[in-house]
């Protein structure tokens, strides 16, 4: 009920009636509540779009994108030119461009990833599979914004991928990558945090950066960028097969079960991206994600001291046309019972109420602090 005298002002300087806090909240990345995506499909887009890039899906939604994975290259390799001029440039030329723009600096973006080589580190990876210069061909792993939330949650996520070796051998090579963020700081970038790409899993790192980089991770655009030889030098694929124009297929013994590709430039489109989701085909392969949000809370602490809501505007609480009050034993010593709070901007508007689980019994000798939490 209402209570006479009732509006109590708070002081809303920080860490006085109010503490705001900031916490880190994770949920299951994937659309059906979970947090890995296995049995994979492409998504169904227009030829166009997959020019640029490719949806993943699960087999059960085949409709419902869960991720985009996309390949570059400054060679132009894998792309037909956006025209018939032998000077235009190739899609996945614009590809690569397109995520160096947005992933390095100004000064960088010419230059390109530096990944196998990792010029984050203060020495050159141990078994760098580039020996000079930087990945001229990478694959992009890209969340949906709409479920990383804030960011996908760095230190928990694992991709598992399988293909075949050089002699074909269908899923003889697994290798699982993660990021190495418990072992190491971030790399601030223009585009937030960065960290390595390791062989490792759920934040577990197997091989350090030191000795091998992978790829880079940045969280805060749930995007992942990984090196096509470091890839391909693990799960290479059949030689022969490498120039081939690459088909989704479910087979686990498809010999497009690899990372390695020509050196062409130009000409048909060969699909290079599909071979990163036929290498989510073999049993045991899986993406394990998980999205993270920065939830905002603001504690009020509604401080009613002794001689604060000791009477109600209730009309049962009083009778006759002197409001004298009901119950004669609650002359001198009224007693009320606080059941909810209701909180109001300085222009009156009331922006939140909350109904206590138990009423608060208050009087003249006794006090009482409720503290509302409103979470954002």
């Amino acid at each position: 009920m209402a209570i006479a005298g009732s509006f109590l002002t708070l002081d809303s300087t920080e860490g006085m009636d109010k503490i705001t806090q900031t916490e880190k909240v994770t949920s299951a990345y994937f659309s059906d509540g979970t947090t890995t995506l296995s049995s994979i499909v492409t998504s169904s887009l227009s030829d166009t779009n997959e020019e640029f890039f490719y949806g993943l899906s699960k087999a059960t939604s085949p409709t419902v994108e869960e991720f985009n994975i996309a390949f570059g290259s400054t060679t132009g390799y894998g792309n037909a030119n956006f025209s018939s001029d032998s000077t235009a440039k190739s899609k996945s030329e614009a590809v690569y461009k397109q995520y160096a723009s947005l992933l390095l600096a100004p000064t960088e973006v010419t230059g390109g990833f530096f990944i196998s080589r990792n010029n984050s580190l203060n020495t050159v990876p141990t078994e760098a599979k580039i020996s000079s210069g930087k990945d001229t061909d990478i694959f992009i792993l890209s969340a949906k914004r709409s479920r990383m939330k804030d960011r996908l949650n760095k230190g928990t996520w694992t991709i598992t991928l399988s293909g075949s070796n050089s002699a074909n051998s269908a899923g003889a090579t697994t290798l699982n990558l993660t990021d190495d963020s418990a072992n190491s700081t971030a790399v601030a970038t223009v585009a937030g945090d960065r960290f390595n790409v390791v062989s490792g899993s759920a934040g577990t790192v197997h091989t350090a950066a030191s000795t091998r980089t992978f790829g880079f991770f940045y969280p805060d655009q749930g995007i992942v960028v990984l090196s096509q030889q470091e890839l391909s030098a693990s799960i290479p694929g059949k030689h022969a097969n490498r120039d081939d124009v690459v088909t989704f297929r479910t087979s686990v013994g498809h010999t497009m079960n690899g990372f390695g590709i020509g050196t062409g430039t130009g000409g048909t489109d060969k699909k290079i991206a599909l071979r990163f989701a036929n290498c989510l085909q073999p049993s045991g392969t899986k993406l394990v994600y998980r999205a993270e949000e920065d939830q905002v809370s603001a504690q009020y602490f509604c401080r009613i001291r002794s001689g604060e809501m000791n009477f109600s505007n209730n009309p049962t609480f009083v009778s006759g046309s002197q409001n004298d009050l009901r119950h004669s034993n609650m002359i001198g010593n009224p007693t009320t019972f606080i059941t909810g709070v209701e909180l109001y901007n300085s222009n009156g508007d009331m922006v939140a109420v909350g109904k206590l689980s138990k009423a608060v019994k208050k009087t003249f000798t006794s006090e009482a602090t409720i503290k509302v939490k409103l979470t954002f």
